[in-house]
């Protein structure tokens, strides 16, 4: 009954879609949306693992707003250092989707095609092996994929039409997705492997870029603030599962974006407190998150700690560009924007942060990912002013940043989708895995405290992969 519901409908939507490939003279994508049973999308993703191991993503929005999973993929957007990337995607996507036959008798965001993917953080950065198998842009639009919302479950169904596909097309694409359904209701076992050991990569010289960093911004000059990060090389004993660390991210950081997004073999995943943008219709909703301090051991420590956080004055500063940034980047592309007058915090395991949502009405002609190229880098991740503080971190900063730091995120064929900055998080190879961390550089900051703070903000993938940092 799960998978025959709309068989029929499915069969016309392949035979339209060979028709119009036929006379546009190019590949044409067909998406069906099914209403089904109960489904856990995390089972869903793990039971892709044979069949398209690199080729799944993974989304669930705090708080399990609305979860996504995808296997396969159906077609790929992609672009390599060009500094137009945003706009290049945007008009990819939208002569995919203004082709496309799409059967959805439902409204709901993010059911139908939809592309998941993600921006490098600096397209000019020369690009190093560790990143080596994601592009500067690179969107997934998945073969099958699974969206809970509000209890709901969707199941997508997408497939490229070509002008040489026949009937058996259809055939196939059927019993492909009978097969894969009946996988996740048997469920599947994961891999077993303990962290063996973790290298800290370039450690000392951190520490000096840190200090000459320091020391330009004593000198004056425009350049307010820099952000570096640095990365910690994690080795096991056996290939590392990935629906286990989705497993305690999703358990240990309810308040955050759990993410993972595959790419010929290689894993992206995290754990992202920061949303950078959602829109849904013309209501567009930002994060200003900046300025940490560790959890209590206590309630009354937790608050002590908190309160300390909120009268900081280097933190509160920090924040402040952040929030000035977001409201001048919404003022320019919304009707109306609406953000507090002063942070609340955000209490996530491991840390908290200073937090100040950020909503605002979208003007008509603003698409998501225009809004995604003007909020990116935020001060938090890159410095101020953002261009000088991207040109300072690719100067000086030894890490490939590649997808950390960057946005993450997904974009629905009716425009509403939804971005994190990919902070938190880690790239997987096989058996390895990097973890990134970075903290704000101004003019009075100490190299040792920084290398502290990246230590914390490397706890939630740490605790997730088995290992933790003292």
């Amino acid at each position: 009954m799960l998978v025959t519901i709309h068989d029929t409908e499915l069969k016309e939507g392949i035979l339209q879609g060979i028709i119009r490939a036929k006379e546009l003279g190019r590949p044409v994508l067909v998406s069906e949306v099914s209403k089904v049973g109960a489904m856990d999308p995390l089972l869903f993703f793990a039971s892709g693992k044979e069949e398209f191991l690199g080729e799944r993503f993974f989304w669930k929005s705090p708080g399990e707003e609305i979860t996504i999973a995808g296997l396969g993929i159906a077609a790929q957007l992609s672009v390599d250092s060009d500094d137009d990337r945003f706009t290049i995607i945007n008009k990819q996507w939208d002569r995919l989707i203004k082709d496309s036959i799409v059967m959805n008798s439902y409204s709901s965001e993010g059911i139908g095609p939809l592309m998941f993917g993600g921006f490098a953080f600096d397209p000019q950065k020369p690009r190093t092996a560790l990143w080596s198998k994601y592009q500067d842009a690179l969107f997934h639009i998945p073969r099958f994929m699974v969206s809970v919302l509000k209890g709901d479950v969707y199941l997508t169904t997408n497939i490229m039409c070509t002008k040489y596909d026949g009937i058996s097309l259809f055939t196939k694409v059927a019993s492909e997705r009978e097969a894969l359904l009946n996988k996740v209701i048997e469920g599947s076992e994961g891999e077993k492997s303990s962290l063996v050991r973790v290298e800290e990569i370039g450690a000392a010289e951190w520490k000096v870029t840190v200090k000459n960093v320091v020391e330009d911004l004593n000198n004056g000059g425009p350049l307010k603030k820099v952000v570096l990060a640095r990365e910690l090389r994690l080795y096991f004993d056996g290939l590392i599962d990935s629906v286990k660390i989705l497993g305690k991210l999703k358990e240990q950081q309810k308040t955050s974006f759990v993410f993972s997004f595959e790419s010929a073999g290689d894993s992206f995943i995290g754990a992202s407190p920061e949303r950078l943008v959602k829109k849904a219709g013309m209501k567009v909703q930002s994060a200003c998150l900046a300025g940490s301090i560790p959890r209590g051991g206590t309630d009354v420590e937790d608050k002590k700690l908190g309160d300390l956080l909120l009268s900081d004055e280097k933190n509160l500063s920090e924040h402040q560009y952040v929030v000035e940034m977001i409201r001048e980047a919404l003022e320019e592309t919304c009707e109306s924007v609406f953000i507090p007058e002063k942070p609340q915090l955000m209490k996530i395991r491991d840390i908290q942060h200073l937090y100040t949502p950020a909503e605002g009405i979208a003007k008509e002609e603003t698409s998501l990912l225009q809004l995604v190229d003007r909020l990116h880098p935020t001060p938090a991740l890159g410095g101020l002013p953002k261009e000088l503080a991207v040109e300072k971190i690719r100067e000086m900063e030894n890490l490939d940043r590649g997808l950390y730091a960057a946005p993450v995120g997904w974009l629905d064929y009716s425009g509403n989708g939804e971005f994190a900055v990919a902070i938190r998080s880690g790239l997987i190879q096989g058996n390895e895995a990097s973890l990134f961390a970075g903290c704000g550089v101004v003019a009075n900051s100490d190299a040792d405290s920084e290398y502290l703070e990246t230590g914390l903000k490397f706890r939630p993938m740490l605790s997730a992969l088995g290992g933790v940092q003292e």
